[in-house]
């Protein structure tokens, strides 16, 4: 038996079963280990010490959830719910029903796709811009899956295709694995070999969009435990303002998201829009609101770091190979599915490519593979799974900001209806351009 297959497996079973997804990562890695041949204490041990490589990430989802409770005491929040309503009409009129989910869905979209790479502020967007809305998306009857599969497609395609941003930090990180693997490519390539995957991504938006998720879907308006808004001025939209763009800034220059939100936080301290004697519940409220992700975030460390450990990734391939005989169609396929199995298991696509850069670049040769088929197989193999795994950031992101009121399960609404969506047709159309590059 497969280490990394059982692990993934057993992780994922137990999280459809609505096992907490901590827990779900704990026991598909001790299950893992020990079909790995890895005894329980080194198991206990090689999970613990895993730990530590997701710290800083845990630490700026928690900052950035404190920045985005502190942005909203500006009355910035209120403002985006003010214009939301003068979209859809008080009362949402049936008549301007379809018109106004459109235009919330794409101004959604456009800020999705422009976190990753215009202003690169990731998922730290969605604290802020989603929970006053929820109240909006109920009123017109949207359905979340489709916010969430909305935001999903934000956070994963256009770091797959374009080279600025999250981006360039996705191509960089492929460019190199695979040139260390033994396969000279030019970096203007990658974008032309993932434009076919990426047309993917667009195939699964549009089919939730007009087919999934079209009808309407009844939600009731639950207090969420916010304090009462005040209402927006001129001055704190400002200050709102002034402490994004001192966030963004920051987070470019020393390249650290936990320094970017400390110093939007500063801002908001000092401009008076935050009370001193209010601050430390309000920081508070903000980072238990991002906790989850944080230790999701650690515990899939830990899983990545026992899978890992098995060396079960290579003989999974190895395995394959014995399938394959020679055949590229077949080979193309089964990379992809492993890409897969390995990205759902540990939740980042970008450390997915150094796992199978030197696994697969060689096979791909063996096999005759172009290095524009190369290119495209490595590439879309470590995306597929980011979109549906229980322990990546581009799921639980949507459900931070959509489950706020408990009206939304991060399984159920985020994971599986983003996995149907994204990586059924990441493999089709990843496989057809590995056949035809």
């Amino acid at each position: 038996m497969n280490a990394v297959l059982i692990a993934v497996l057993v992780m994922l079973i137990l999280s459809l079963l609505r096992i907490n997804v901590v827990f779900s990562l704990a026991v598909g890695a001790l299950i893992g280990g020990l079909v790995g041949g890895i005894s329980l204490t080194d198991t206990v041990s090689i999970y613990t010490d895993g730990l530590g490589n997701s710290a800083s990430v845990a630490l700026s989802y928690a900052l950035l959830g404190g920045f985005a409770m502190a942005v909203s005491r500006t009355g910035l929040p209120d403002a985006v719910v003010q214009l939301a309503l003068k979209i859809v009409g008080k009362e949402g009129e049936t008549k301007k029903k379809s018109l106004s989910k459109v235009l919330i869905l794409l101004i959604i979209l456009i800020i999705s796709c422009f976190s990753q790479n215009v202003i690169p502020v990731h998922i730290a967007f969605i604290p802020l811009l989603i929970p006053p809305l929820l109240k909006v998306f109920n009123q017109l009857k949207i359905d979340r899956r489709l916010v969430a599969t909305v935001i999903t497609f934000g956070l994963v395609t256009p770091y797959m295709y374009l080279p600025a941003g999250f981006g360039k930090i996705y191509h960089d990180i492929l460019f190199t694995n695979i040139k260390e693997s033994g396969l000279t490519i030019d970096k203007g390539d990658i974008t032309t070999a993932m434009a076919l995957p990426a047309l993917g991504m667009v195939v699964g938006l549009l089919f939730a969009v007009f087919i999934s998720y079209r009808k309407p879907r009844t939600y009731e308006d639950i207090d969420q435990g916010t304090e009462e808004r005040t209402g927006y001025t001129t001055r704190g939209i400002i200050v709102a303002l002034l402490a994004i763009v001192a966030a963004l800034t920051v987070q470019l220059l020393v390249d650290s998201m936990i320094f970017g939100a400390l110093a939007g936080i500063v801002v908001v301290y000092f401009s008076g829009a935050l009370k001193w004697n209010e601050a430390d519940p309000v920081l508070t409220n903000g980072m238990r609101m991002m906790a989850f992700i944080g230790f999701v975030m650690l515990s899939a460390s830990g899983f990545a770091k026992v899978l890992q450990e098995t060396g079960d990734v290579e003989a999974l391939v190895k395995g394959s190979v014995a399938l394959i005989g020679g055949n590229q169609m077949l080979g193309a396929f089964l990379m992809l599915v492993i890409g897969l199995l390995v990205t759902m298991g540990i939740g980042s696509s970008f450390s997915t490519i150094p796992i199978i850069a030197t696994i697969f670049v060689p096979l791909c040769l063996e096999l005759g593979m172009s290095p524009m088929a190369t290119i495209c197989i490595v590439g879309t193999a470590g995306a597929l799974g980011d979109a549906g795994s229980p322990a990546s950031d581009s799921t639980l992101g949507p459900t931070s900001g959509l489950a706020v009121d408990r009206q939304h399960d991060h399984i159920w609404d985020t994971c599986v209806p983003t996995f149907l969506h994204y990586n059924i047709p990441l493999i089709i159309f990843g496989w057809i351009a590995s056949v035809i590059l």
